[in-house]
């Protein structure tokens, strides 16, 4: 086996470690980053010319944005809910123009898109544990 292979044999470990120590916000953020860097490699596959890899780096950033998708509750979520409903709708189909024209724009303003996301989902990160930081389980 080649040194290549351990290393990605080692990232998949740190990945599915992550995954499985992560509470659900967490886990929203992960597919946020993932989805992000899948459209990062696309258009470093395109700059290279490596037309397969790039497509499965875009089929990969649509599966996660699918399942991001998936994960919102449209009936408890509200407008905010349906706009993001409505955004990651139109980033898939971005990411569809990208893979079909070989274009690296869409998957440019994809990354760009699920920034914005990813940065106000970190700034909503649930305190973690606070009752178990303050002094006998008191509320600050």
């Amino acid at each position: 086996m080649t040194s290549a292979h351990f290393a990605n044999q080692y990232r998949q470990t740190g990945v599915s470690s992550a995954v499985l120590d992560a509470d659900p916000h967490k886990l929203i953020a992960l597919m946020l980053a993932g989805a992000r860097e899948r459209a990062r490699l696309a258009v470093a596959c395109l700059e290279r010319g490596d037309l397969p890899r790039k497509a499965q780096a875009i089929t990969d950033a649509s599966a996660i944005i699918g399942g991001l998708n998936g994960a919102l509750n449209l009936e408890a979520g509200g407008e905010i809910a349906d706009g993001l409903h409505a955004l990651y709708d139109y980033a898939q189909r971005r990411l569809l123009d990208a893979n079909a024209g070989n274009d690296a724009a869409p998957l440019l303003e994809v990354d760009g898109l699920l920034g914005d996301i990813e940065s106000a989902w970190t700034a909503i990160a649930p305190v973690a544990n606070a009752t178990a930081r303050s002094p006998a389980g008191a509320t600050p």
